[in-house]
């Protein structure tokens, strides 16, 4: 049973940036699609960015985020980061880290196995 926890969020002002990071217990993360999550109060949980398993290694981000977020795993530490720079209001909400066996559609929340139990990202504009 893998189990993930999320840590690095907190308030933030507009044009700032945080790093969050994932970390594993029960399970080596780098044999796992990794994907970051966000829920904004009031919607639905929506996809931020992703990473397959190091045999493969491909990335993927939601739109809004890309050139702004990176995510990357560090194997020696079993974690899995979102840098997010230049950070916007609309990037306020509740970021998720997943975990999932395979790599088919990973920016559905509903293919993840395994949650982390969310850190809270306030931007201020």
């Amino acid at each position: 049973q893998v189990q993930l926890v999320e840590s690095g969020g907190g308030l933030v002002q507009a044009g700032d940036s945080l790093r969050l990071s994932c970390a594993a217990s029960g399970g080596t993360l780098r044999t796992y699609t990794m994907g970051w999550f966000r829920q904004a109060p009031g919607k639905e949980r929506e996809f931020v960015a992703a990473i397959t398993g190091s045999s493969s290694n491909v990335y993927y981000y939601a739109d809004d985020v890309k050139g702004r977020f990176t995510v990357s795993r560090d194997s020696a530490k079993n974690t899995v980061n979102l840098q997010m720079n230049n950070l916007k209001p609309e990037d306020t909400a509740v970021y998720y880290c997943a975990a999932r066996g395979d790599s088919y559609g990973v920016r559905s929340a509903t293919r993840y196995n395994y949650w982390g139990q969310g850190t809270q990202v306030t931007v201020s504009s």
